[in-house]
């Protein structure tokens, strides 16, 4: 009898925790967050007990928006004057990082996002906020980074926590269909006159042509790039053509421009080039040659290097961080950390892409097809790996999808590459996600294909896997014994991590008229 009594009263308060729930009580929604105390300490004073779910999310963001405000300015005053090189230089990266968080935030409160959407400026806003502390650290800094007032009041935290209750919490009202596109999935910034062309291929018109000899409006792109802000009415569609040459610049895609379209001569014709690396005292997020900020960027038979070298280390060609970016028949020549994608969601078409060490890293949300991986040689003793994918977040909707690539050796590798070990990936972080779908890899992939981080790293969280692929190397028979790899065997299997699917839908790359596969198979 006192069993049953004693059941009772557990079921009766366990009923009374059901019903406060029921309820909409915000602290046990807190409870349920990867860091429930830093999520409580957001409420104090904001909300009534008892509130909605979908008002819960939208207190939350307010005050991770507010705390990414305070840490902008708790930056902006310090007196740099005190600090070393390598702070300053860090601190101006994190000034441009948080100020593009702040704007992710924002776009996330509409009431026309999607979960998907929000899902993707939480992620890139959690990118932001490592890549911002990474740069102290590569960079050799002294400041006090741990104990420093933008670092301390939980930002990191904050936006986990908003990573799982975004994607938890039901939209009252969804987002309209195809919103921005007309009625034959164009968007409106395309003109009528310029759907075929582009669907075809044919030059459309330029708004601007860059010339090194002189014939055409501008000598640089940085000048082009710099004018369009200038020249442009609206946020429609602008493009610029860059006849061919070699372009020794460093080119800046502001935030502000958007929808920018920037087409070349050839991937071998119209060459940016530049040589900024870490070993020489910048930060790997700033070390890119080429810099996408703003939305709905398209590049177009171009490419973009860093002779900087093997020798010093981390040294980019090109990163973007702009949401739904495209690059189609573009190359990518460097070493370690060739392409960064940095965050958002990307799209790659029939590029090439050459490096040694972590030379396609980031954390966006980003699909190669038919790529051209070319693995050169590396200073001795290296290891080549073709990806490190950063996702450091579960919930982050972020990865590395590799869907018909052709991972080879580059020619100053073939004659030596038994010198050297070469894998598809290892994880920056802990969370990290890669996909190969239906590639050829050829004999110069390590049987084990993928490699650890280091020793301490667990390879439990992470999410690696490999499907149908051809060549010497695609017997997986031999791959890493690792909890967190897996071999698709089905289509099912597969499609989501596919364009159509992994890119949270795929009208906006229809839309630029590169040929693309949504599915699988096309």
């Amino acid at each position: 009898m006192a069993t049953l009594l004693a059941n009772l009263v557990i079921l009766y308060f366990n009923f009374l925790l059901v019903l406060k729930v029921a309820a909409n009580d915000p602290i046990s929604w807190c409870n349920q967050t990867p860091h429930p105390q830093v999520c409580s300490s957001m409420l104090e004073n904001e909300i009534a007990e008892s509130i909605s779910q979908s008002d819960f999310r939208d207190v939350l963001l307010r005050a991770t928006t507010a705390r990414t405000v305070l840490a902008l300015r708790q930056i902006s005053s310090m007196d740099m004057t005190l600090l070393d090189k390598p702070a300053k230089a860090a601190l101006a990266d994190c000034l441009k990082l948080y100020n593009d968080t702040i704007i992710r935030l924002q776009h996330s409160m509409r009431s026309s996002s999607s979960i998907e959407d929000s899902q993707t400026w939480l992620s890139a806003a959690k990118a932001n906020e490592r890549t911002c502390r990474d740069g102290f650290v590569e960079l050799g800094s002294t400041f006090p980074l741990a104990s420093s007032s933008f670092v301390t009041n939980h930002l990191s935290e904050s936006l986990s926590n908003m990573l799982a209750v975004n994607i938890a919490t039901p939209r009252d009202k969804p987002p309209p269909k195809n919103r921005r596109l007309l009625s034959d999935g164009f968007p409106r910034w395309v003109k009528a006159a310029d759907r075929k062309l582009i669907q075809t291929g044919v030059t459309i018109k330029p708004d601007l042509v860059v010339a090194k000899d002189g014939s055409g409006n501008y000598k640089t792109i940085s000048e082009a790039v710099a004018a369009s802000v200038n020249l442009r009415q609206t946020t429609s569609r602008f493009v610029i053509y860059v006849k061919a040459g070699v372009y020794s610049e460093t080119v800046d895609i502001a935030l502000n421009m958007v929808n920018l379209m920037m087409v070349g001569d050839g991937k071998d014709d119209t060459i940016v080039t530049g040589s900024k690396n870490v070993v020489d005292g910048t930060s790997t997020f700033n070390t890119a040659t080429f810099r996408v900020d703003g939305e709905g960027f398209i590049g177009q038979d171009m490419g973009f290097e860093n002779t900087a070298g093997p020798e010093k280390h981390q040294a980019v060609a090109l990163r973007s961080s702009a949401d739904r970016s495209v690059f189609y028949r573009c190359s990518f020549k460097g070493y370690q950390d060739t392409l960064y994608v940095h965050t958002n969601r990307q799209f790659y078409r029939n590029c090439d892409i050459y490096g040694t060490v972590d030379f396609i890293f980031g954390d966006a949300a980003v699909v190669f097809q038919n790529p051209k991986i070319y693995v050169r040689k590396p200073m001795d003793r290296q290891k080549n790996t073709v990806t490190a994918q950063g996702r450091d977040d579960f919930h982050e909707n972020t990865g590395i999808v590799m869907h018909a690539a052709f991972v080879m050796a580059a020619p100053d590798l073939k004659p030596v590459q038994g010198s050297f070990q070469t894998f598809l990936g290892r994880p920056w972080q802990q969370y990290s996600r890669t996909v190969y779908l239906l590639s050829r890899l050829d004999d110069l992939v390590d049987p084990a294909g993928w490699l650890a981080w280091n020793k301490n790293m667990s390879v439990s969280n992470l999410y690696y896997a490999e499907f149908q692929s051809k060549g010497d190397r695609a017997d997986t028979s031999k791959r890493v014994n690792w909890p967190g790899y897996h071999v698709l065997t089905t289509d099912q299997e597969a499609e989501p991590f596919t364009a159509g699917k992994f890119l949270s839908g795929d009208s906006w790359i229809r839309t630029t008229g590169v040929p693309y596969a949504s599915g699988l198979y096309g």
